[in-house]
C-alpha cells in the first residue's frame, strides 16, 4: 500500500506530507489542513517580511516527506527553513530533518524529515516574504502654551503580498509587539507608543545658506519655525524614533485643536533631536546686509578681506522669542568674492555678535542666540542691530 500524503496550506502556499513516493509517481495533493498555532511578522525591513508560522504536524515512524510550494505568492525560495520544536534540552530529537530537494519547474521544495516514532510534531517554518510594505508616521500635539506635547507614533502595513493572516504577532524594529489580523490587500494602520507631556522648544532660525531670503530686495531673511523634541529621558529616548511623516497640532484653548502643518521626521537616535517644521515666521523680520567688505594686499597675491554683517532684527510677538542666527563663513566668502574650494581662514572681529554656541559651531559654521524681547504695549516692535565682523586671511 502507498503511503498517503497530506497537504497543508500554510499562509496560501502548500504543504504536503507523508513518505517518499517512487519518482514516476505524480505528486498527490490533498487538502486536509492542521491548526495554524502561531503566526509572527517581524518587520525590520521597509519592504519585506520574516514570517514565522507554526503547525502541529502528524508524522509516521520513519521518513515523511514535508512538501511546500507556492504560487502567486512573493517567497524568497532561498530563505526558507524548517525546523522540528519541542525537544527538551540535551534529549535526542524525536524528528530531525535530513534533506531539502527541488522539484523541476515548480515553484516549490520538499523537506525529508525522518521520526524516530509516531506523533505530532510542532514545526516552524520562516521565511522572507515580499510585498508587506511598511512606513511610520506621527501626529503631534502641542499645548496651547507650546511647552510640551503628545507624541503619537503609528506604523502602518500595507499588504500586497497575495497573502491573508487571520492572526500575527507583528513586531516592527520599535515598538511593543501587537497582535492583529491583516486581510489581503489591506492597509492597517497601528499605533505603537504614545508619549505624553514631552518637552518641546518652538525655535525661530535664520539661516541664508539654507532658507534663503523672504524678499532679496529688502534684505528680508526667511525665518522658518520648528519644534524640537528631544529623544531623551522619560518618556522618550529608550528606542530610536524611525523616519516618518508627521502631522503636527497645538491646542486652541477652546478645547479644540488647531493644524500647524506637515513634516517628514528624519531618523532620530536616542538623546538626538527632532526637529519639525511648522511654517515661515511672519511677525519676525530680519534684514541682513553687507555693511562692510575691504579687501588688503598681506603679501604678493595674498589679501585679507575685512567683511561686516548688519542685521536688523524685529520681533511683533505679543512674548519673547530666541532667534538662532546661522552664518556660514564659505557662503560669506563665496557669495561676496567668488567660490573657490580652499577653506576660509578666517577670525571674529569686534562685532556684537562674538560668542558662537560651541556645540552647535564649528570651523565654517556659526550659530548666535539672539532674546528678542515682545512688542511694545503700543504695538510696535523693538529693534535690534547686531553685527558679524569677519577677517578672511590669505585670500587669493
Amino acid at each position: 500500500m502507498l503511503p498517503t500524503r497530506l497537504l497543508l496550506y500554510p499562509l496560501g502556499v502548500l504543504l504536503l506530507l507523508g513518505g517518499a513516493l517512487p519518482d514516476a509517481l505524480a505528486r498527490i495533493k490533498l487538502t486536509t489542513l492542521p491548526v495554524r498555532e502561531r503566526v509572527a511578522l517581524q518587520l525590520d525591513h521597509a519592504q519585506v517580511a520574516l514570517v514565522e508560522e507554526e503547525r502541529l504536524v502528524p508524522l509516521v515512524q520513519g521518513r515523511n516527506q514535508v512538501d511546500f510550494s507556492w504560487a502567486n505568492t512573493r517567497i524568497d525560495p532561498d530563505s526558507l527553513v524548517l525546523r522540528i520544536l519541542d525537544t527538551p534540552d540535551g534529549a535526542e530529537p524525536r524528528a530531525q530533518v535530513l534533506s531539502v530537494s527541488y522539484p523541476p519547474h515548480e515553484n516549490a521544495l520538499v523537506w525529508t524529515v525522518a521520526a524516530r516514532t509516531a506523533g505530532t510534531a510542532r514545526m516552524r517554518i520562516s521565511y522572507i516574504l515580499g510585498g508587506l510594505n511598511k512606513s511610520f508616521h506621527y501626529r503631534a500635539l502641542a499645548d496651547h502654551a507650546e511647552r510640551t506635547l503628545v507624541l503619537s507614533q503609528y506604523l502602518q502595513i500595507s499588504n500586497s503580498a497575495q497573502e491573508a493572516f487571520a492572526s500575527a504577532a507583528i513586531q516592527a524594529e520599535v515598538g511593543p509587539r501587537l497582535e492583529r489580523p491583516l486581510g489581503l490587500n489591506e492597509t492597517k494602520e497601528l499605533r505603537l507608543n504614545q508619549f505624553a507631556a514631552v518637552p518641546v522648544r518652538k525655535t525661530y532660525t535664520s539661516d541664508p545658506l539654507r532658507f534663503g531670503y523672504l524678499d532679496r530686495d529688502q534684505d528680508k531673511l526667511n525665518v522658518p519655525m520648528h519644534y524640537v523634541i528631544r529623544n531623551a529621558g522619560a518618556p522618550l529616548g529608550r528606542e530610536a524614533l524611525p523616519e516618518g511623516k508627521a502631522r503636527i497640532f497645538q491646542d486652541d484653548g477652546q478645547g479644540g485643536s488647531a493644524f500647524l502643518g506637515e513634516d517628514r521626521g528624519a531618523f532620530t537616535a536616542p538623546d538626538d533631536e527632532l526637529k519639525l517644521y511648522l511654517g515661515l515666521a511672519r511677525d519676525i523680520v530680519v534684514r541682513r546686509s553687507v555693511e562692510r567688505s575691504e579687501r588688503q594686499r598681506i603679501a604678493g597675491n595674498l589679501y585679507r578681506y575685512d567683511v561686516t554683517l548688519k542685521y536688523e532684527i524685529e520681533n511683533f510677538k505679543d512674548s519673547p522669542a530666541t532667534l538662532d542666527l546661522v552664518e556660514s563663513v564659505r557662503h560669506i566668502r563665496d557669495s561676496l568674492y567668488g567660490a573657490v574650494e580652499r577653506d576660509p581662514e578666517w577670525q571674529l572681529g569686534a562685532g556684537s555678535l562674538r560668542d558662537p554656541d560651541p556645540q552647535h559651531s564649528d570651523a565654517d559654521q556659526l550659530l548666535f542666540h539672539i532674546t528678542l524681547p515682545p512688542r511694545t504695549a503700543a504695538g510696535t516692535a523693538v529693534k535690534q542691530i547686531h553685527t558679524l565682523r569677519l577677517s578672511l586671511n590669505n585670500e587669493w
